[in-house]
């Protein structure tokens, strides 16, 4: 006998009584449930948006293999070392006894557990051992976040050789899609129209759906421009406008002022979303807040900040913190207010209680974006919203207006070449375990970062305009109830903008007070105004820059600007505003 059998001789299967405690199944998880035993197949890809749940529809699936003897062993395979404790803790509550511990050096786990939990990255190190293990009885394979074994060639290499074996391997993902062509293991891929190759999901559960059924969280995006000024190693200073059109190394440059601990954007960021959450907490007393941070020594930065803003410390949890796992645990079942944390805590961690998010990294990936933002979406009762505070860039804009797309990977496609998806793709890709150092490694030191009211976006719409921090405008949506009903979020954004609007308007209809300012001044400004507006109309439109200043002349008449009045200026304000106002109803 093998020491990998001799190690179970005596293993305890759940029982279908002890389904008794277990959570009722959601809808879909049913409706997946049963096409996965009509199907009776030995791969099978559930693709179900962060936050909807997975895990249970899964253990599900494993207590009814075990209980009908078509496996007699189970091992869950996760992206992070916390999520391996997290699979254990729920499978223990339905019955199955996991092993998070398990070493590869120790061969063989305590004939206690029915399986183990491993790592991609420890499957890759030992792939003979492991696949010995699923040789040795019949195992059903569950793949967290499957995407994560397309990583790297080696981490494909090793699920493919470890669990090749396997009598059933279920794989789960939020994020269907990588930002590179890697295929994944295990998964089906099949030509489309163009002869693409896509990945093809046996049952599909999109944000839209869940949405709908009350099962994840409505989602509020705030985002946040402002005026950046940094220095180059040649002493040179440069300034430039977050949420106006950059080229790809302005924007960088511009995006890492922003999130500089040593500016006042993240600070003026963290004292809006903190009044958020006290807003949300109205209606929701345990609702706690995350900060996303790009690496640690922002992460502990961004933390003292908060201790400034809210009087209170704020949990910290980093990736080499061998106590991260406890802090994670404390932090969900306390009712503190916020929790900073780099990468280990954007994917997979559950921690319902997360209703408010600032987004204070620079990657920004389609995968990146939805796994953090579903930190925040889980839904424990109808009514409960969430808020995401972001750097208003346009890759993030896209990305947080597209919420209800769904992705399949894509292996066919070719990588961008140039522009500033290549900014965003080597961004993503770089290790973020060992702090960044701001200064001597950054082409640049920070001047001054302050922050602005953007624009709201929900549903895949835009209210609000820009405002200085602590504006009506903003407070506005700050001060958006906790407890929501989607239709109702869109009901008061709505009211919000035309309030704004009509207070513009009369605004504008009152007699304008004589310039304070010196003739050159006055026009240097309102060009600076006007320029931002077509700036933010070529944002909304797609327009270029030129055809809008054209069609401003068109419409107003008078020469380029240029050689334009302040009054002739002054009228081609008032036209894009009129545009903007027009468009929003």
């Amino acid at each position: 006998m093998s020491n990998f059998a001799a190690s179970h001789l005596s293993p305890s299967y759940p029982d279908r009584a002890a389904w008794g405690t277990a959570p009722r199944l959601r809808a879909w998880q049913q409706e997946a449930l049963d096409l996965y035993f009509r199907r009776e197949t030995r791969d099978f890809l559930t693709v179900a948006t962060p936050g909807a749940g997975k895990t249970t529809y899964a253990l599900r699936i494993a207590s009814e293999l075990l209980a009908r003897g078509v496996v007699r062993a189970v091992t869950i395979v996760t992206p992070t070392e916390h999520l391996k404790r997290q699979w254990a803790d729920a499978a223990g509550r339905v019955g199955i006894a996991i092993d998070p511990e398990f070493k590869n050096s120790q061969g063989a786990t305590s004939r206690d557990y029915l399986g183990v939990a491993v790592t991609y990255a420890q499957v890759a190190m030992h792939p003979a051992l492991h696949r010995a293990r699923t040789e040795a009885r019949k195992t059903l394979v569950i793949f967290d976040e499957i995407h994560h074994a397309g990583d790297a060639k080696s981490w494909g290499e090793g699920v493919r050789d470890a669990f090749e074996p396997a009598t059933r391997r279920l794989a789960l993902t939020g994020t269907p899609f990588r930002s590179d062509t890697n295929p994944i293991p295990f998964v089906t891929y099949a030509e489309d129209g163009e002869g693409v190759r896509r990945s093809v999901s046996d049952y599909s559960y999109g944000y839209a759906p869940a949405l709908a059924d009350g099962v994840v969280r409505p989602v509020i995006f705030l985002a946040y421009a402002g005026e950046m000024r940094w220095r180059t190693r040649a002493g040179d200073e440069i300034t430039a406008t977050l949420g106006t059109p950059l080229t790809k190394d302005q924007l960088g440059q511009a995006w890492r002022a922003a999130l500089d601990p040593k500016g006042d954007w993240i600070r003026q960021v963290l004292m809006a979303a903190d009044k958020r959450l006290t807003e949300v907490r109205r209606g929701v007393p345990d609702a706690g807040a995350m900060v996303i941070a790009s690496d640690h020594e922002t992460a502990r930065a961004y933390s003292r900040h908060l201790r400034d803003i809210t009087g209170q410390g704020a949990t910290v949890v980093l990736s080499d913190d061998p106590g991260a796992s406890a802090k994670i645990k404390q932090f969900t079942a306390s009712e503190e207010r916020w929790l900073v944390a780099v990468r280990m805590v954007s994917e997979g961690v559950d921690i319902p209680r997360l209703a408010v998010g600032v987004y204070a990294t620079s990657t920004s990936t389609p995968l990146f974006f939805a796994q953090a933002v579903g930190r925040f979406v889980r839904a424990r009762k109808r009514g409960e919203t969430a808020s995401v505070f972001l750097p208003s860039v346009p890759t993030l804009m896209g990305l947080a207006g597209e919420m209800e797309a769904e992705r399949d990977h894509v292996l066919d496609r070719k990588l961008p070449e140039e522009g500033l998806d290549d900014f965003l793709v080597e961004e993503a890709q770089q290790k973020k375990d060992n702090p960044d150092v701001l200064g001597d490694e950054l082409p640049f030191e920070t001047v001054e970062a302050s922050a602005t009211f953007d624009r709201v976006l929900f549903d895949g719409g835009e209210f609000g305009t820009g405002a200085e921090p602590g504006s009506p405008e903003e407070e506005d949506f700050l001060g958006l109830p906790g407890l929501l009903e989607p239709d109702q979020v869109a009901v008061l954004l709505r009211k919000h903008q035309a309030d704004q609007q009509a207070a513009r308007r009369r605004q504008s209809a009152e007699p304008r007070p004589e310039p304070v300012l010196a003739p050159h001044e006055e026009i240097a400004a309102l060009r600076k105004e006007l320029n931002g507006l077509v700036g933010a109309w070529n944002h909304r439109t797609g327009q270029p820059h030129g055809v809008i200043h054209a069609e401003l002349r068109r419409v107003c008449g008078g020469p380029p600007i240029a050689q334009a009045s302040a009054e002739e200026i002054r009228k081609r304000i008032d036209t894009i505003r009129k545009w903007a106002t027009q468009r929003g109803r």
